[in-house]
């Protein structure tokens, strides 16, 4: 468990599986992480969180308001993607529920996750990757002090050429 002044970031229970059910059927905060989600596909996200937890002790984690115990989203660590050109490396992401927008929810949950990844894991380096477009990820990624490597930059192979989410930034940070 991760906690922040107004966040509690922890492993998921079995309440957590409508309202991210729901989060990730909304086309509005899915636009960016390719498209909304079945029941399905969001019982294998939580099935990869866990076992990601498992054998690398980091995950996506649910992000739990304090002050009513509220979802609000998830945010942590992964094994970054095998598609991403510069493989291996740590991805960092967050997903919010619409409702959780613009309340620095995202930074906030993103800092902790950030500085557990350095402390508690002892990593070296970690990585978040977003279209080129996605100026409110990018933004976060900056409030993080994040850098921009414009260097490993790429055509994310998802997406068919002139696709405009097709383009994709690298951001990193280290210890």
């Amino acid at each position: 468990m991760i906690e922040t002044e107004r966040l509690i970031l922890r492993l998921w229970r079995v309440e957590d599986f409508e309202p991210f059910a729901q989060m990730s059927a909304d086309p509005e905060v899915m636009q960016w992480l390719g498209g909304v989600l079945t029941r399905q596909q969001v019982e294998a996200y939580k099935v990869r969180a866990d076992t990601s937890f498992a054998e690398l002790g980091m995950c996506r984690m649910v992000i739990e308001r304090r002050a009513d115990g509220a979802f609000v989203g998830s945010c942590g660590l992964m094994p970054g993607h095998e598609s991403v050109p510069f493989t291996p490396y740590t991805d960092i992401g967050w997903r919010l529920a619409r409702s959780a927008w613009g309340q620095g929810y995202a930074s906030e949950a993103a800092g902790a996750v950030l500085a557990d990844g350095f402390t508690r894991l002892g990593l070296e380096e970690i990585t978040a990757i977003t279209a080129q477009i996605n100026v409110r990820s990018r933004a976060v990624m900056e409030r993080l002090g994040m850098r921009r490597d414009a260097a490993h930059d790429f055509d994310h192979p998802a997406f068919e050429a002139g696709d405009p989410m097709r383009r994709t930034v690298v951001y990193r940070m280290a210890r």
